[in-house]
């Protein structure tokens, strides 16, 4: 017999055995594409449509497409990088961090979370090469060999410490996202059927045998990959936010930066997660593997870091004021009352106000107050990134030079093709990769399902001790 915890609740629920996982997880891959899922599809084909119309103008015209002026040289293109990469943390963070931590809990949503990261990255990529004006002298900005000339690249500038930090950010985050899918392509390898699909996910499993060895080398390669993604949380925002820190405008001088935006990129990324698995529990059933225990554990992760958020917004004021310096404190002044007070006064109610209500507990477990309070964190993250750039920028020393600055079609049409694009590439990976990690569910099925399990049983159905989970086994079932 198995021991239960009599406190925790299940985090696999429906009396599910090993069997029953790999049915689950599998019927999303091998069954024909649902009418639900081509309909979203479509819906994102659209916007990635609009995205490249978008990016064909900008580059063909230039960026006079967008809204920038003379004093605003930043604006949404930095706004929405700056939200992606956000966005791209709380993958990496409960893969990395929370496996270093034992966390049971984040086994179901980790593979979701990691390939969210990666198309969050590659959207947030965009905007600088973009605004470059000339992208396809993009590679100006890697440390090249004097053959290719003079050696142009500034190592102090913090735009270039940004293409070390999230190039490095994107490898070790594919790398583990793909290693960790590798048992689980072997599982649908060995029950493929037609000859494409088993050449495919035979070629993707890279001859994975589910063998001692193999377990024990992917274990240990999971968490060394671990160890090297757990800086990388904290060290790709706090450089992103140096580009901010240190210039000399006011609004942006300050040291409080780096650990305001990791726990502001923690904070939307996490919301960016349980927004895609609400959605997607309920469109794959999959209601047994994310569980409201699972909900309930991140939105508490949404209390801390929007806890946080909202600490450093007002000690952001009170330095200003301390400070004594008139610009500081103009510059803090005008974002609360001036012609932008509408995008500050929406991200302090976004951010600050709407996660307190998970410290009710009933609050805390609905899947509907959580979905809506989850959509307002993203919006308020991204009208913290908003007022950050543009109301530091459109009134700055001069007021001979102060100016206003308004998106155009275009700036629009970029923001909104780069939701596409991310959600093309989320449904496309939810349909031909398995969204939830089996292997990882199934090691701790036996002390997470709330099922007493028989041992014996379950090595009559596989043939091997449960904590092994060889999936060479799976294709019997």
């Amino acid at each position: 017999m198995q021991h239960v915890s009599p406190i925790r609740e299940p985090l696999v629920t429906g009396g599910k055995t090993y069997h029953d996982i790999t049915q689950d997880v599998c019927r999303q891959v091998e069954a024909k594409p649902n009418v639900r899922w081509a309909a979203a599809l479509a819906v994102a084909l659209v916007g990635l449509a609009i995205f490249l119309y978008s990016v064909y103008r900008t580059l063909w015209y230039g960026i006079g497409e967008w809204g920038l002026n003379k004093t605003v040289g930043w604006a949404w293109d930095i706004t929405n990088f700056v939200w992606w990469v956000g966005i791209g943390h709380a993958g990496t963070l409960i893969s990395a961090i929370l496996l270093l931590f034992r966390q049971k809990w984040r086994t179901s949503i980790n593979r979701a979370a990691e390939a969210m990261t990666i198309f969050a990255v590659i959207c947030a990529a965009m905007f600088p090469v973009l605004h470059m004006g000339r992208p396809w002298l993009a590679y100006w900005v890697l440390p090249l060999p004097n053959t290719f000339g003079s050696l142009w690249v500034n190592f102090n500038s913090p735009l270039l410490w940004d293409v070390f930090a999230i190039s490095t950010y994107f490898s070790v985050s594919l790398v583990f996202w793909y290693i960790g899918l590798i048992p689980d392509f072997a599982t649908i390898r060995d029950r493929a059927t037609g000859p494409i699909a088993r050449r495919a996910y035979s070629a993707l499993s890279m001859g994975w045998t589910g063998s001692a060895k193999a377990w024990s080398r992917y274990e240990t390669v999971s968490l060394i990959l671990a160890g090297l993604a757990t800086p990388l949380v904290l060290s790709v925002h706090t450089i992103v936010s140096m580009d901010f820190a240190t210039s000399v405008i006011p609004g942006w001088h300050t040291t409080i930066f780096p650990p305001y935006f990791v726990a502001g990129a923690i904070f939307s990324g996490f919301a960016m997660v349980l927004t895609l698995m609400i959605i997607t529990r309920k469109v794959f059933f999959l209601e047994h593997y994310i569980t409201l225990e699972h909900v309930e554990s991140m939105n508490k992760v949404i209390i801390l870091t929007g806890s946080i958020v909202g600490i450093a917004y007002t000690t952001e004021f009170f330095i200003a004021w301390y400070s004594g310096v008139e610009y500081e404190q103009y510059a803090f002044i005008n974002r609360a009352f001036g012609p932008y007070w509408w995008a500050y006064w929406s991200m302090m109610t976004c951010n600050v106000i709407t996660p307190q209500l998970f410290w009710f507990r009933k609050i805390r477990r609905s899947l509907t107050a959580t979905f809506i309070i989850s959509i307002f964190v993203n919006i308020g993250m991204w009208f913290e990134r908003f007022v950050i750039i543009v109301t530091s920028l459109h009134r700055d020393y001069l007021p001979s030079s102060w100016a206003m600055f308004s998106p155009t079609i275009i700036d629009i049409g970029i923001y909104v093709g780069t939701i596409g694009l991310f959600f093309t590439l989320f449904l496309l990976f939810c349909k031909f990769f398995p969204v939830v990690n089996m292997a990882e569910v199934k090691a701790i099925l036996k002390s997470s399902s709330g099922v007493k399990h028989h041992t014996s049983h379950a090595k009559s159905m596989h043939g091997t001790a449960p904590e092994s989970n060889t999936n060479t086994h799976h294709s019997n079932e």
